[in-house]
């Protein structure tokens, strides 16, 4: 298959690659290189189902359900900790440490294993004395909480139909406003984001908390927001440079990537950071628990959504769109002109590399066989007449639109006057029939200035 693509001139080559983001001079091939990052993505899917068969995910005492201790106590570890309850048989529990200085306090959780009755009331009164004893403390400080698993099952019930009464009402809205092969490409990116984000967190074995639901299905409006943003440019390509048939629909899909490309990333990097702040500052510093398990599921959740719309999305619905006839003869016809790849930049496109007859090789021009040539006019002194005359620009395949070309025109109207002057002059020359009226222009020819009349020899006036 013979392609052409536009190069990339020396100078250009030589400026970073931020620079020629943000002034739009980038080609990138999202759609042709698709096999990279459905491969990229199928091992972490792959990693992460794996995982998710081996050992699951790491639920809180919020959805397995369980008994909690939290105390006050600044100075003491989480090693110290593990090391007083192990001979109680708490070794494994959870213990977190929250808060810092004079206000960090120690928190416990024993999960509630597979066919246990929980942790009873002796076990829990043993646990509690023994970290007041470790935090100096009275008995009467430690707080103890007992959740059953109920209601975690509720959460996850709720989570799950909100989740599919998300994806049939985001389906409708693109099919309505869109299409539904790019509702059907919107949907597989998010599936493709949920996967990830679950699988990142049972390969981690990272704690799952209502506050981790939460951030997901934040998330997933995120995705969403990013992989419209990006269809919405498609669409307006398609109905635009699409319609030319000068691009493949793969093309215009690459051309609509690269116009949103700045956009997409400082996006993400505006949404990014700020989580990057609340885990550093608001987790590590300040020890807030709560604000790392939503942070940490927005930061996975951010990133994945990011690389969705741009490496999943689009390439998925580019690959749907080629099967139609209709791009399937665009591209078929630029394969046999040797144009069937054409990476352009947005700064190409909007100095005009797709207007013209010499953008697209292969184009000619020629008169429509039905209009007569424009015969010459008389011009007389203080008056002008514009002319134009009627071409047609055809393509290879004989298709094409007449257009006005004032150029050709003007030209055309210049070589017919000179011919015409040419002409009466000639005919001045062996014309022996008796002079017409001076100043009365003959008919056919421009005005002309007759000649004197000769004067008789021996009469003077």
């Amino acid at each position: 298959m013979s392609t052409a693509s536009i190069a990339i001139s020396p100078a250009e080559r030589q400026r970073s690659p931020l620079i020629r983001l943000y002034r739009g001079q980038t080609r990138f091939d999202f759609v042709r290189k698709r096999r990279w990052w459905f491969a990229a993505s199928s091992l972490v899917i792959l990693a992460g189902l794996i995982s998710l068969g081996v050992k699951g995910l790491n639920y809180s005492i919020e959805f397995v359900g369980g008994t909690s201790w939290e105390v006050p106590a600044p100075g003491v570890t989480v090693a110290q900790a593990q090391s007083a309850l192990s001979p109680l048989g708490f070794g494994g529990a959870t213990i977190t440490q929250l808060g810092s200085g004079s206000k960090a306090s120690l928190n416990v959780e024993a999960k509630l294993a597979k066919g246990s009755t929980g942790v009873s009331n002796a076990e829990a009164e043993k646990v509690a004395g023994v970290l007041a004893a470790l935090a100096h403390k009275p008995a009467s400080a430690v707080s103890v909480e007992t959740v059953g698993p109920t209601w975690g099952g509720n959460i996850t019930h709720k989570a799950v139909e909100a989740l599919i009464v998300f994806l049939i009402v985001i389906a409708a809205y693109i099919s309505l406003f869109f299409e539904w092969k790019m509702a059907l490409a919107a949907i597989i990116a998010v599936a493709h984001d949920i996967i990830i984000t679950v699988g990142i967190y049972s390969l981690l074995s990272f704690l799952v908390t209502p506050d981790t639901v939460v951030a997901f299905l934040t998330v997933l409006g995120y995705s969403l927001y990013d992989t419209i943003v990006v269809f919405d440019r498609v669409r307006d390509n398609s109905k635009g440079l699409g319609a030319t048939g000068k691009l493949s629909y793969t093309d215009v899909v690459n051309l609509s990537m690269n116009q949103t490309l700045a956009r997409s990333i400082n996006t993400s990097l505006v949404a990014i950071l700020p989580i990057l702040a609340v885990l550093v500052l608001g987790a590590e510093i300040l020890g807030a628990v709560t604000l790392e398990y939503f942070g940490l599921a927005l930061l996975i959740g951010l990133t994945s959504g990011a690389y969705s719309s741009i490496f999943i999305a689009s390439p998925i619905l580019a690959m749907l769109k080629e099967h139609e006839e209709r791009y399937r003869r665009i591209r078929e016809r630029l394969e046999a002109r040797g144009t069937a790849m054409q990476l352009l930049s947005p700064a190409a496109v909007a100095a005009g590399a797709l207007s013209g007859p010499d953008a697209t090789p292969g184009v000619r021009r020629r008169r429509t066989g039905g209009a007569p040539p424009v015969k010459p006019q008389v011009l007389r002194p203080g008056s002008a007449r514009a002319a134009t005359a009627t071409v047609q620009e055809i393509d290879e395949d004989g298709a094409g639109g007449d257009f006005e070309d004032e150029q050709a025109a003007s030209s055309t109207y210049a070589n017919g006057a000179n011919a015409s002057g040419q002409r009466a002059s000639s005919s001045d020359s062996t014309d022996s029939r008796p002079a017409q009226r001076p100043g009365a222009p003959r008919s056919g020819t421009a005005a002309r200035r007759p000649p004197p009349r000769p004067r008789k020899k021996g009469k003077r006036r």
